[in-house]
């Protein structure tokens, strides 16, 4: 029996097994989720409900957020207190409204994005699908810049940036980025600060989602503060920082973090007035009674590792066992984070949609070929995001194998 017939006869089997698999976005497990149910027990009706200032949680007011609150996320995200407002539970939510405020108000004076004949944004791909889907809800024209294991094409970011006014941002997840892992070097932190934007209302849309989520105690990735660094370069107001607690606590009721020079924070109060006297400082209240220090946000984020890392284990061994050979013939890759959510799979070119297909076909769900590219277009229709966090351990392996069989057929028939 040919090879292909062999591998075509174990995919039937893989179908008969009438498979209901879920790996399409990187959602904390239920055993993540049950880490943090102690913080639904700090506060009860009989709690001391004001902050350390003395104001009442339960009220209005506190725009910016609590003190303790504030200065709880400012070591999380090694943020000045003064350069940051604490939102509600989306990052996500909040990168919106900060694109809503440019398109209509402009931000710092400058021309109303929705306004202006063309506006660019830069998307580093493979990338977060919901990202450029911000962007594309606007009507702006996404470009793809490559990314690196050390970040973006910074000459082609350079270029970009540098000499097209049009061009009003990049998106950036610096640290354990989606879909590689990969995280953004010293000198690329270093261009990015120095960049000279033809606009002057560009900025850096920096999406530090994964911060604290290592998989490893004794080897994490390092990042330089991207404030500091743009301060340095004499590019205060060029940056944009994001955070939240989503994959920390409950992805549903976090608290999300906006960081920025005093100025921006200023510019963009402008408007958040008028959308809130103030978000939920009963959850700020509770985070903090809940972990007291950020060394004790950090314990917590080893728990949440102990649980992700044989994860990510299992998958790279599959991966290394059942494609192995075809990684050293070049014709697969697939990326070994040290923290984050998620493992960028590339397979043979021109297979990434017959793969994912195959794999719906028997039962197993994963993000959808192309959506790591802005308008879900993969031009090499190649890259597969692979998000091992959701499926207990024996689900999960059962994906893995079930991809890297999909991905052999695919390899041979491509071959013939």
């Amino acid at each position: 029996m040919e090879k292909l017939d062999v591998l075509k006869k174990e995919y039937e089997e893989f179908k008969s097994r009438n498979l209901k698999l879920d790996m399409s976005r990187g959602k904390p497990s239920k055993e993540q989720l049950n880490l943090s149910m102690g913080m639904l027990d700090v506060l009860n009706s009989s709690s001391d409900l004001k902050d350390e200032t003395g104001i009442d949680c339960r009220n209005y007011g506190v725009l910016d957020g609590i003190p303790e609150c504030k200065r709880l996320m400012s070591r999380m995200t090694n943020t000045p207190v003064e350069n940051m407002i604490i939102f509600g539970n989306s990052s996500l939510n909040i990168m919106y409204d900060v694109i809503a405020h440019a398109y209509i108000h402009g931000i710092m004076g400058n021309t109303p994005w929705g306004k202006l004949d063309k506006v660019r944004f830069i998307c580093v791909v493979p990338g977060y699908d919901r990202h450029f889907a911000i962007t594309e809800h606007f009507g702006f024209e996404n470009i793809c810049v490559p990314m690196r294991e050390d970040g973006p094409d910074m000459d082609m970011v350079e270029k970009l940036v540098n000499e097209d006014e049009s061009v009003k941002g990049i998106w950036c997840v610096p640290k354990y980025s989606n879909p590689t892992g990969n995280s953004y070097s010293d000198e690329t932190v270093r261009r990015m600060a120095n960049l000279r934007p033809a606009a002057k209302d560009f900025r850096l849309f920096w999406d530090n989602a994964y911060c604290v989520h290592h998989l490893y105690d004794d080897n994490h990735d390092h990042i330089l503060e991207i404030l500091k660094e743009c301060e340095k370069a004499g590019n205060p107001d060029m940056v944009y920082k994001f955070a939240s607690t989503s994959k920390i606590t409950f992805p549903g009721s976090g608290i999300a973090v906006f960081a920025s020079s005093v100025t921006n924070i200023e510019d963009i109060k402008g408007s958040l007035k008028f959308q809130t006297i103030g978000h939920d400082k009963i959850n700020q209240l509770r985070h903090v009674k809940y972990f007291e220090t950020v060394e004790g946000l950090k314990e917590h984020m080893k728990k949440h590792a102990d649980l992700l890392r044989p994860k990510f284990e299992i998958v790279g061994e599959i991966l290394e066992k059942e494609l192995g050979e075809l990684r050293d013939r070049g014709m697969v890759s697939w990326t070994s984070p040290r923290g984050g959510y998620f493992i960028s799979f590339n397979v043979p070119e021109g297979c990434a949609k017959k793969v994912v297909k195959m794999c719906a076909d028997a039962g197993v769900k994963l993000t959808g070929a192309g959506a790591t590219y802005p308008y879900g277009k993969d031009p090499r229709d190649e890259n597969i995001r692979i998000a091992p966090s959701l499926p207990p351990v024996e689900e999960l392996k059962t994906a893995t194998e079930l991809l890297c069989l999909c991905t052999k057929i695919a390899a041979v028939e491509k071959m013939q």
